[in-house]
C-alpha cells in the first residue's frame, strides 16, 4: 500500500516536471509571444547594432533617394526662373563677333565693352570736350582711312596731343577689333540686323541708316552732358580747330563749297567735321532734325540739315547754325591753297574708298614736304599737287 502510494507520487512529480519542461520549451521556441519586444530599428540589450539596425538603414536607402529627388525637383523650380533668365541675359549680352561673320569675342574685346559713360569721361578734356570719329571694318583695315588718319596727327602743328581726347566708334566688331590694336578709347555702337561692315557707297545699301543712326549717337553724347567735335575718318588734320571755333558757338558744321559768310544758309553743308556744344538748346536742334526726317523721306541726314537751316531754325529751338570756312577746313570739292594757314583737309566729292585713300596720301606727303621746307628756313608758297584722282 505504502509502495503504491509512493509510487503515484513519484509518477505525479515527473509529470509535473515534465509538463513544464514542455511549457518552457515551447516558450522558447516562440509559441507566445514576448512579453516587451523591442523596436526593431533599435537595438537590443547586449546584442550589437549590425543585426538591427539594418532594416533602418533599408529603408533610409529607399527613402532618402525620394527625398533628394524631391529636393531637386523642389530647388529646380524655384531656380529654374533664375536659370533661364541668366540664360536670356548671357544671349542678350553675347558680343556680336560671336555671330556669322565676325571674330569670336576675346577677352580682351570683352574687357573693352566698357560704359560709354566711362569712356567719355576718359577721353574727354576737362571741361568735357570730347573728338570723335566713326569707323567700319572697311574703314578701319590696316594701311586703310584709320591710320592714316591716326598718321596726321603725328604729322600736325599741335595735333598730336589731340588723340588723348578722341572717341573711335566702331560700327562692327572687326573695325572694333582692329581700333583696340591701334587707339585707346574705342567704343562698339552695336545696331541689331544691320551690317555696317562693308564699304558703304554713298545713298546705297545701309548708308541712309547708318548715317542717321550716327546721328542719333550723336544726340546721346550731348544729352549725357559732353561737347563734340566730330571728323569723319577721310579727314587729315594739320592744326587745332579750336581757336578758330567761337566761345559762344553752338551748332558748327563744314562746308562742301563755302560762300563767304558763315551764317549764310546758302553754304553747302557737310557733316564731315562737326561742333556742337552741349546744351538745351542743342539738343532740341536734333531732335527738330531727328524728326524732320520723315518729311524727307529717303534723303540723308545732310539733305534734312540743309532743309531745315534754310527753313530756319524754329525760335523755340534756340540753336544757332554756323559753317567753316573752306579755305581753312577745306576738301577736294573747295580747298585753301595756302599750306601756312590750312586746318584741315577732306576727301570729300570723291567717289571711291582707294580713289580718297590715293589722294589723301599725296596730301598727306605733300604737308610732310612743307613742314621740313619750313623747318629748313623755306617760306617760299607752296601748295598741293594738283589734279590728283579726286582733288583739284
Amino acid at each position: 500500500m505504502t509502495k503504491s502510494a509512493t509510487s503515484l507520487l513519484l509518477g505525479a512529480a515527473l509529470a509535473t516536471v515534465f509538463f513544464l519542461l514542455y511549457t518552457s520549451v515551447c516558450r522558447d521556441l516562440g509559441d507566445g509571444p514576448p512579453k516587451s519586444s523591442p523596436p526593431r530599428w533599435a537595438p537590443e540589450h547586449g546584442t550589437a547594432t549590425k543585426g538591427i539596425v539594418r532594416p533602418a538603414r533599408q529603408e533610409q536607402e529607399v527613402v532618402a533617394p525620394r527625398e533628394e529627388k524631391q529636393t531637386d525637383d523642389e530647388a529646380a523650380s524655384r531656380s529654374g526662373g533664375a536659370v533661364e533668365q541668366q540664360q536670356k541675359q548671357r544671349r542678350i549680352v553675347m558680343p556680336t563677333s560671336q555671330q556669322k561673320g565676325t571674330p569670336s569675342s576675346s577677352p580682351q574685346q570683352q574687357q573693352q565693352q566698357q560704359d560709354l559713360g566711362e569712356l567719355l569721361r576718359r577721353a574727354a578734356t576737362p571741361d568735357k570736350t570730347v573728338l570723335m570719329t566713326a569707323i567700319n571694318e572697311a574703314w578701319a583695315a590696316p594701311g586703310s582711312f584709320l591710320d592714316v588718319f591716326l598718321e596726321s596727327f603725328r604729322h600736325g602743328e599741335g595735333t598730336e596731343h589731340l588723340v588723348r581726347h578722341l572717341l573711335v566708334v566702331a560700327m562692327d566688331g572687326r573695325a572694333f577689333e582692329r581700333c583696340n590694336a591701334v587707339h585707346q578709347f574705342c567704343y562698339w555702337f552695336r545696331v541689331e540686323g544691320m551690317d555696317f561692315a562693308a564699304e558703304q557707297s554713298y545713298m546705297k545699301g545701309d548708308y541712309l541708316e547708318m548715317m542717321w543712326r550716327r546721328n542719333r549717337f550723336q544726340q546721346t553724347i550731348l544729352e549725357l552732358g559732353y561737347t563734340f567735335l566730330f571728323t569723319d575718318v577721310d579727314i587729315l588734320w594739320f592744326r587745332s580747330p579750336f581757336p578758330h571755333l567761337s566761345p559762344d558757338a553752338q551748332v558748327v558744321m563744314s562746308s562742301d563749297f563755302f560762300v563767304g559768310d558763315p551764317t549764310s544758309a546758302g553754304n553747302y553743308p557737310n557733316g564731315g567735321l562737326l561742333y556742337v556744344r552741349s546744351s538745351a538748346n542743342t539738343v532740341r536742334f536734333y531732335e527738330h532734325w531727328q524728326s524732320s526726317r520723315a518729311r524727307f523721306p529717303g534723303k540723308h541726314e545732310q539733305f534734312v540739315f540743309d532743309r531745315i537751316i534754310k527753313e530756319g531754325v524754329p525760335p523755340h529751338v534756340g540753336a544757332t547754325v554756323r559753317f567753316l570756312d573752306t579755305s581753312y577746313f577745306g576738301g577736294f570739292c573747295q580747298h585753301g591753297k595756302d599750306l601756312g594757314k590750312v586746318v584741315t583737309m577732306h576727301a570729300n566729292c570723291c567717289v571711291g574708298l582707294h580713289n580718297k585713300l590715293f589722294d589723301l596720301r599725296n596730301v598727306l606727303e605733300d604737308w610732310k614736304t612743307y613742314k621740313k621746307r619750313v623747318a629748313a628756313g623755306n617760306t617760299e608758297y607752296f601748295s598741293w599737287r594738283v589734279p590728283g584722282r579726286c582733288i583739284h
